[in-house]
């Protein structure tokens, strides 16, 4: 028998799962729209129906536990809360109604930025480490924080909200209703405003000019500075620098080893990682200077958001 974990990833849009060995091989996968499902149970009867017939076909599997990430999923109560992306509002007991189809099976659930960071320490380049923190970059800012080989959940099990701690009081608008937040600086939309902004401050030429506000991303910005394009150039410094500038509080904090980079903006490499590793030096307390390794997670090139969930499934199972 193949003892395995499912791996839930739960976004706005789509519904990804995993069926997931212990070396991290993901033996199969399932899509499922999100959207498409007005109400929680429904949607679970759904998720619960296909993850049993995939079961079924595999009678060589041996189900040891299921791991899910989602947005606003809080890890001591097992539930999702408030969650802005998706359609059931208030609270959501998600494992107390998954386990209703899987009784006696280990049943975890946690933020996807947490998800990451388990990941990273089962399967991708944390394996060895006691001390570290993911930083995903995407759409948005997430973080995963781990102090002496564990997550750090805080007492209310939503610890680790690096992307919404304040750069500028009175700052750009976030999703989360505050102002300031990090991630409205250093993440995929952080940095089209930010570019948007250089354009119409500055007379120099950029390729960029000819694509539309609403249709400029990351990517093209990226695409630009490789190609020399000056004005991407500073938009990536001025990206770096707010990053840097705060993972050094996080520095502060937590005192890591490690930082690791995650996500679609982490995939721009070191354009974006050296300004980060520069600021940050720049901004650290004395007694942390060249003490931190910043580098790209080792998941990036697989389904991170499956393995990760999955990850916590295994932790929860070494428990």
């Amino acid at each position: 028998m193949t003892q395995i974990t499912i791996g839930i990833d739960i976004g706005g849009t789509n519904t990804v799962m995993g069926f997931v060995d212990r070396e991290g091989n993901c033996l199969a996968e399932i899509s499922v729209p999100t959207r498409e499902h007005a109400e929680i149970d429904p949607y679970i009867q759904n998720i619960s129906r296909l993850l049993k017939a995939e079961l079924a076909a595999h009678a060589d599997w041996q189900l040891m536990g299921i791991g899910i990430g989602a947005p606003n999923a809080n890890y001591h109560r097992g539930t999702i809360e408030e969650a802005p992306n998706l359609a059931w509002k208030g609270t959501v007991h998600f494992c107390d109604k998954l386990a209703e189809f899987f009784p006696n099976i280990a049943i975890a659930i946690t933020n996807d930025a947490n998800a990451a960071a388990i990941g990273e320490m089962i399967y991708g380049a944390a394996k060895d480490l006691r001390d570290f923190v993911v930083i995903t970059l995407g759409t948005g800012l997430g973080s995963g924080i781990v102090v002496d080989g564990n997550l750090v959940y805080g007492h209310d099990g939503f610890a680790g909200e690096v992307g919404h701690t304040t750069v500028f009081l009175d700052g750009r608008q976030c999703g989360c209703g505050k102002r300031g937040c990090l991630e409205t600086y250093a993440s995929a939309t952080g940095m089209v405003r930010t570019m948007t902004e250089i354009l119409c401050n500055s007379q120099k030429p950029s390729d960029l000019r000819a694509i539309p506000n609403n249709k400029l991303t990351s990517l093209d910005i990226e695409t630009a500075l490789k190609k020399g394009d000056e004005l991407a150039q500073e938009c990536f410094d001025y990206t770096g620098k707010i990053l840097g500038l705060k993972l050094a509080d996080v520095v502060a904090h937590t005192s890591p080893s490690h930082i690791f980079i995650f996500g679609g903006v982490a995939k721009a490499g070191d354009v974006l990682l050296n300004p980060v590793r520069r600021y940050m030096e720049e901004y650290l307390l004395p007694i942390f200077k060249n003490k931190i390794t910043i580098q790209q997670s080792g998941l990036q090139n697989v389904n991170a958001a499956v393995l990760g969930a999955s990850a916590l499934a295994w932790k929860e199972l070494e428990k």
